[in-house]
């Protein structure tokens, strides 16, 4: 592997990891699009499947997975920092705990759920770019990424939802709601995928062609 694809891989990786700490933390805030309520990292999340499959495609199977295992070691450690910062008592003058707690205290089944969800949906992204990609001989990323991606936005929402919700508040309404928006953002991020892919790529032997 070259110099600028090993930048390009730990670039993405990056982009990887810190969308998800960044969601996670986003996501106390309820949004709307239209009708359909929302967390607000639901964008920050759509993020690392994009990162996820161009690594997929690039550096394959075992280099996404290890991606996957680094980004759940960065949302385990980021959410027990900021449970940390949480307990320590704030200085005599700071009198804004309330709204930190309210803004990043996010309840035990609310984490849960979202680990849940991670580890489940991540792995299926992978395992089902890699499945795709042999059925098509490697060729057609567009129908690749978006079955893998828009499959694996379901289950991540059904366990999320049903894990976190469940006897609180009807979920279907909150997973139709949700898939709609995610199916939509994932075959929006098809021009996007492609677009990184080529750029990788250029500086070596394998061109767009390949992927299309």
């Amino acid at each position: 592997m070259d110099r600028d694809n090993s930048l390009a891989f730990i670039l993405l990786a990056t982009v990887f990891s810190g969308s998800l700490v960044v969601a996670s933390v986003i996501s106390s805030k309820i949004i709307t699009i239209g009708s359909v309520v929302l967390p607000a990292g639901i964008l920050a999340y759509c993020i690392t499947f994009v990162a996820s499959d161009v690594i997929s495609e690039i550096w394959g199977k075992e280099k996404a997975k290890q991606v996957v295992l680094g980004g759940f070691a960065a949302l385990v450690v980021s959410l027990g920092l900021i449970h940390l910062a949480l307990a320590w008592p704030g200085a005599s003058f700071w009198d804004n705990q309330e709204a930190y707690g309210s803004v990043l205290g996010a309840a035990p089944r609310i984490i849960l759920a979202s680990l849940i969800a991670y580890v489940i949906s991540q792995n299926h992204d992978v395992w089902a770019f890699h499945f795709w990609k042999k059925i098509f001989r490697g060729r057609h990323l567009w129908i690749r990424n978006n079955l893998s991606t828009g499959s694996s936005q379901v289950i991540d929402s059904v366990i999320f939802i049903s894990i976190a919700f469940y006897g609180i508040m009807p979920i279907l309404p909150l997973i139709v709601g949700q898939v709609l928006i995610k199916l939509l953002i994932a075959f929006m991020d098809t021009p996007v995928v492609y677009f990184l892919v080529w750029v990788i790529r250029r500086p070596g032997r394998q061109g767009l062609a390949d992927c299309s």
